[in-house]
């Protein structure tokens, strides 16, 4: 009877890791749409360092941009394109590997390029690919100021910078300050931007309750929640596991990965208003790639379970790569820029956002995790 059992339950796992087997894509498949939808940005925009334009001009070393070539950089580690590399470099020196308004910046979105710059710098070490980064991160330190992370995507933009500077000097200070800036947008922040009977975060102080949807719920924004789980995903990558913070970085994120899994669409997509399905209902590329990155990794991690998360991971980039790639490379249904459900609508299949650079780097994030899958 005993001998019975194990073999039953041999079978029965058996079976249902041929069944994930099948629902989770091919390798070669992830790669082929992962080049074709960067290379439609890369032919698109052949100078990195050309004014973006679009109600006004910006540099091209803002966040937007920044977040794709965060994504950029994990498709070359994957497949190590020269080109990628080169387009990088590029970016960096046509803007001097500056900031947007300088080292005196206090702004994540002026300093999210710096994760970028030192990727590119621990690649080849070059002084001036983190000068200006690391004396921008010093001077944030050097103030004592903690309240400059008003709104959950700076979490994104900025603390995975403090972590890989961190790890690059091999100086816990980076580690200590990130974790006293994230504490104050966590729990002091407009009362605290973390609801953990949720297990989400609001965006911003203005949509902290008595703030609620058109359904009577929280606002949690589908795209400020990833945000947050790609901070921590980059940052818990990084960090060794005993430094400060390295413990509640991961509880939270665990707890917000438990809580978007029944919010999940049947399409695989999330809702741009999570806990409101009405309010712009509908596919989202952004925030569900997110998702998708921040769950694919910690399947590769081993500390998310396999047979829980891969049929959601499944679900999710068979829904993104079936109903928002287009042929030539171009994504739909990506939400614009702004901070609640109703900014940058309508969102469609083929809606064009004001930026189509951030979509693409969380999309490339997503899918160099979803490739590492076993």
């Amino acid at each position: 009877m005993k001998k019975f059992i194990i073999c039953a339950t041999l079978v029965t796992s058996l079976f249902s890791q041929a069944l994930l087997a099948q629902k989770l894509p091919k390798k070669k498949a992830v790669l082929k749409v992962l080049k074709s939808t960067n290379a439609y940005f890369m032919n698109k925009w052949p100078d990195a360092g050309k004014s973006i334009v679009t109600n006004r001009e910006r540099p091209s070393n803002i966040w937007t941009r920044a977040v794709y070539y965060e994504g950029l950089m994990s498709l070359y580690q994957i497949h190590p394109d020269k080109e990628y590399y080169d387009y990088a470099v590029q970016w960096g020196e046509k803007h001097n590997w500056g900031l947007r308004n300088g080292i005196r910046t206090r702004n994540g979105d002026d300093q999210a390029c710096g994760q970028t710059y030192i990727d590119l710098y621990n690649i080849d070490k070059k002084p001036e690919r983190i000068r200006d980064i690391k004396a921008s991160m010093d001077l944030m330190i050097l103030s004592d100021k903690v309240n400059d992370w008003t709104w959950i995507d700076a979490l994104q933009m900025a603390m995975p910078v403090f972590a890989k500077l961190g790890k690059v000097y091999n100086d816990t200070t980076y580690y200590s300050y990130m974790y006293k800036m994230y504490l104050h947008s966590k729990n002091v922040e407009g009362g605290g931007l973390y609801n953990a009977k949720d297990g989400l975060w609001w965006r911003d102080k203005d949509f902290v309750p008595p703030y609620k949807e058109p359904n009577g719920e929280d606002c949690y924004w589908s795209r400020g929640n990833g945000w947050v789980v790609a901070a921590f995903v980059r940052v818990l990558e990084t960090m060794p596991k005993d430094a400060i913070g390295y413990d509640e970085y991961l509880k939270t994120y665990h707890e917000m990965i438990k809580a978007l899994v029944p919010l999940q669409r049947a399409d695989g997509f999330w809702n741009v208003s999570l806990h409101d399905p009405d309010h712009f209902g509908g596919k989202e590329t952004s925030g569900t790639a997110l998702f998708v990155y921040g769950m694919a990794w910690g399947v590769n991690q081993g500390i998310l379970d396999k047979a829980t998360y891969l049929p959601v991971i499944a679900k999710a980039w068979k829904g993104m790569t079936k109903d928002a790639v287009h042929k030539n490379g171009f994504l739909g249904y990506l939400q614009g820029t702004g901070k609640e459900p109703k900014d940058g609508q309508p969102v469609s299949y083929t809606s064009m956002p004001d930026f189509e650079d951030y979509g693409l780097g969380c999309f490339l994030l997503a899918g160099t995790e979803v490739y590492k899958l076993k």
